[in-house]
């Protein structure tokens, strides 16, 4: 098993190239099931969570060429329906082939995802939704087992909680489907909105994009003559660098990376003192001269990401002052607290919420990744750090994060990936 060994305190410059987003590439490559022609996906993230799912599609007879970031896939020779637990068990993100094996095939067996690190994640609203649209369900020997001899069916859905997966799930069910099914209460996602779209250039007929409601006409079974695209960048990996520039009293320059996807972040760090210069593609962000502390509260899109929260825990340590961060999406989302204790972080848990109590002196010391984003988070407090620290189990790290030791290094880190 590897493992990461930061030496810090450490200082960054340069310039860093954002990767695709993966939670973007995933489900668009589910999408790749609706169509009836190979399919040339750009800017693909190649990371651990991109090879499981192309895996899965491999095993239900879809053939696929991934290099140099560019995929080239094929589904028309799917012939399998069942998506075993062997591999459903190590992702979350692979109940995405549920509505667009149903929609195509009238049929799926789709194993049960199981349990989450970060809280439970149920998908109770793609059943219900599903459901509603005409498919008869079965849960049975951990599978969920869905049929619609005639077809899905338009329907008027409205999704009790927003779910990013739900709503990409519904929407790809809803383009094969006979007549107009609306979602209400849908999310915003930019990873949701590219998915729309492509489906749109494709000759889809969908509206509202961008909105929480969305009214889609299906084919009626029909697949689609689906457009190549590149993938948009990942704002995810792009906020987690901007936290090490903070972190590391740095300024660096991100390339490939979408602003106005990173609103919600670039407004909470230069209320934390940074500043920034924006260009179409790029940003440079500068530290700040007192790092101030910061008040977080986790919500849907447009409001700021779960994903970021932990790295904006590493960051508020930092911080001259208190920090308060609010969790309101997921209940076990604060693993990495005591890892970042062990660092020498003062913080306080109660319920859903952290308080950060900053201006710590981080030392040195060996801890262990919890979940991707956390994972990140120690990979950021040990370059704050004085002497060296030892980030264990990261292949959580690795489904996410592409090449992040051999990104930071050029940018002047001193990491390296060992063996355990």
């Amino acid at each position: 098993m590897d493992y990461l060994r930061i030496q810090g305190p450490t200082k960054l410059q340069g310039t860093v190239v954002i990767s695709g987003a993966k939670n973007a590439a995933l489900p668009l490559i589910t999408l790749a099931l609706l169509a009836h022609n190979k399919v040339t996906m750009t800017n693909m993230p190649e990371v651990a969570d991109i090879k499981t799912l192309l895996k899965l599609l491999q095993n239900l007879g879809a053939s696929y060429n991934l290099e140099n970031h560019t995929l080239t896939i094929d589904t028309s020779t799917v012939n399998h329906t069942m998506a075993n637990y062997d591999i459903v068990k190590t992702m979350r993100a692979s109940i995405l082939v549920l509505g667009p094996l149903l929609a195509r095939f009238g049929h799926c067996e789709v194993s049960l995802p199981g349990g989450c690190a970060i809280g439970q994640r149920p998908i109770d609203l793609h059943l219900k939704a599903l459901e509603q649209m005409g498919a008869e369900i079965t849960i049975h020997a951990g599978y969920v087992h869905a049929v619609a001899p005639e077809g899905l069916k338009g329907a008027h859905i409205v999704f009790d909680k927003i779910t990013v997966t739900g709503t990409a799930n519904i929407v790809m069910a809803a383009a094969l489907a006979h007549g107009k099914t609306v979602i209400q209460n849908a999310a915003r996602e930019p990873e949701v909105v590219q998915l729309c779209e492509i489906l749109r250039d494709s000759g889809i007929d969908i509206s509202g994009i961008g909105t929480s409601e969305l009214v889609i006409i299906g084919t009626g079974g029909k697949t689609i003559d689906m457009i190549d695209f590149e993938v948009i960048p990942d704002r995810i990996e792009a906020g987690t660098y901007l936290c090490a520039a903070a972190i590391t009293d740095s300024s660096i320059t991100l390339e490939n990376v979408r602003p106005d996807h990173l609103d919600a972040v670039t407004a909470k760090l230069e209320h934390m003192g940074c500043t920034f210069e924006l260009g179409e593609t790029t940003m440079t962000i500068h530290p700040a001269q007192k790092l101030k502390p910061v008040d977080i509260i986790t919500q849907e899109y447009p409001a700021f990401p779960t994903d970021m929260q932990a790295q904006f825990m590493a960051l508020a340590v930092r911080a001259n002052g208190a920090s308060t961060i609010e969790e309101r999406l997921f209940e076990n989302r604060f693993m990495h607290v005591s890892e970042l204790q062990r660092l020498g972080a003062e913080i306080k848990l109660s319920g859903h919420t952290a308080t950060v109590i900053g201006a710590c002196e981080l030392f040195g010391a060996d801890v262990m990744a919890t979940d991707l984003r956390a994972s990140s988070a120690l990979v950021l407090a040990g370059m704050a750090a004085e002497g060296t620290t030892n980030v264990h189990r990261i292949y959580h790290l690795d489904r996410g994060y592409e090449n992040l030791e051999q990104k930071l290094r050029a940018l002047g880190a001193t990491i390296d990936r060992l063996k355990e």
